[in-house]
Protein backbone atom coordinates (compact mmCIF):
# COMPACT_ATOMS: atom_id res chain seq x y z
CA UNK A 1 0.00 0.00 0.00
CA UNK A 2 1.52 3.29 -1.08
CA UNK A 3 1.40 6.18 1.35
CA UNK A 4 2.24 9.75 0.43
CA UNK A 5 5.62 9.46 2.11
CA UNK A 6 6.48 6.51 -0.16
CA UNK A 7 6.02 8.50 -3.39
CA UNK A 8 8.60 11.17 -4.17
CA UNK A 9 9.57 13.16 -7.25
CA UNK A 10 13.04 12.60 -8.69
CA UNK A 11 14.04 16.13 -7.63
CA UNK A 12 13.39 15.19 -3.98
CA UNK A 13 15.49 12.04 -4.34
CA UNK A 14 18.36 13.99 -5.89
CA UNK A 15 18.31 16.57 -3.10
CA UNK A 16 17.72 14.11 -0.24
CA UNK A 17 19.38 10.84 -1.22
CA UNK A 18 20.54 10.08 2.32
CA UNK A 19 17.04 10.63 3.78
CA UNK A 20 15.51 8.47 1.05
CA UNK A 21 17.90 5.59 1.71
CA UNK A 22 17.38 5.87 5.46
CA UNK A 23 13.58 5.81 5.08
CA UNK A 24 13.64 2.81 2.74
CA UNK A 25 16.07 0.95 5.01
CA UNK A 26 14.17 1.71 8.24
CA UNK A 27 10.65 1.03 6.95
CA UNK A 28 11.45 -1.82 4.52
CA UNK A 29 8.82 -0.25 2.26
CA UNK A 30 9.59 0.59 -1.35
CA UNK A 31 9.81 4.22 -2.44
CA UNK A 32 8.18 5.11 -5.76
CA UNK A 33 10.00 7.74 -7.76
CA UNK A 34 8.08 9.98 -10.12
CA UNK A 35 9.23 12.08 -13.05
CA UNK A 36 6.88 14.68 -14.47
CA UNK A 37 4.12 13.23 -12.29
CA UNK A 38 4.47 9.68 -13.62
CA UNK A 39 5.90 6.74 -11.67
CA UNK A 40 9.24 5.79 -13.22
CA UNK A 41 11.23 3.76 -10.67
CA UNK A 42 11.16 2.00 -7.32
CA UNK A 43 13.81 1.98 -4.61
CA UNK A 44 13.94 -1.09 -2.36
CA UNK A 45 16.07 -1.96 0.63
CA UNK A 46 18.54 -4.76 -0.05
CA UNK A 47 16.79 -7.40 2.08
CA UNK A 48 13.43 -6.81 0.37
CA UNK A 49 15.10 -6.95 -3.04
CA UNK A 50 16.85 -10.25 -2.23
CA UNK A 51 13.58 -11.71 -0.87
CA UNK A 52 11.79 -10.68 -4.05
CA UNK A 53 14.50 -12.24 -6.25
CA UNK A 54 14.31 -15.48 -4.26
CA UNK A 55 10.51 -15.57 -4.49
CA UNK A 56 10.66 -15.11 -8.27
CA UNK A 57 13.24 -17.90 -8.55
CA UNK A 58 11.01 -20.23 -6.52
CA UNK A 59 8.02 -19.43 -8.72
CA UNK A 60 10.07 -20.25 -11.83
CA UNK A 61 11.17 -23.57 -10.29
CA UNK A 62 7.55 -24.42 -9.44
CA UNK A 63 6.44 -23.57 -12.98
CA UNK A 64 9.10 -25.88 -14.42
CA UNK A 65 8.11 -28.65 -12.00
CA UNK A 66 4.43 -28.27 -12.94
CA UNK A 67 5.34 -28.43 -16.62
CA UNK A 68 7.41 -31.58 -16.07
CA UNK A 69 4.56 -33.18 -14.12
CA UNK A 70 2.05 -32.34 -16.87
CA UNK A 71 4.37 -33.93 -19.43
CA UNK A 72 4.83 -37.04 -17.29
CA UNK A 73 8.48 -36.29 -16.61
CA UNK A 74 10.25 -36.43 -13.28
CA UNK A 75 10.45 -39.01 -10.53
CA UNK A 76 7.35 -40.31 -8.75
CA UNK A 77 7.05 -39.18 -5.14
CA UNK A 78 7.18 -42.73 -3.77
CA UNK A 79 10.48 -43.32 -5.55
CA UNK A 80 11.96 -40.09 -4.18
CA UNK A 81 11.11 -41.05 -0.59
CA UNK A 82 12.41 -44.58 -1.13
CA UNK A 83 15.70 -43.19 -2.43
CA UNK A 84 15.98 -40.88 0.58
CA UNK A 85 15.39 -43.74 3.00
CA UNK A 86 18.02 -45.87 1.25
CA UNK A 87 20.60 -43.06 1.45
CA UNK A 88 19.71 -42.38 5.06
CA UNK A 89 20.14 -46.05 5.97
CA UNK A 90 23.51 -46.07 4.17
CA UNK A 91 24.69 -43.04 6.15
CA UNK A 92 23.81 -44.69 9.46
CA UNK A 93 26.13 -47.63 8.75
Amino acid sequence: MKSEEDVKPISYVKANANKVLMQVRETSRPMYITQNGTAKAVILDLKSYENMKNAIAMIKILQLAEKDAEEGQGTPQDQVFEDIEEKRAWLKK
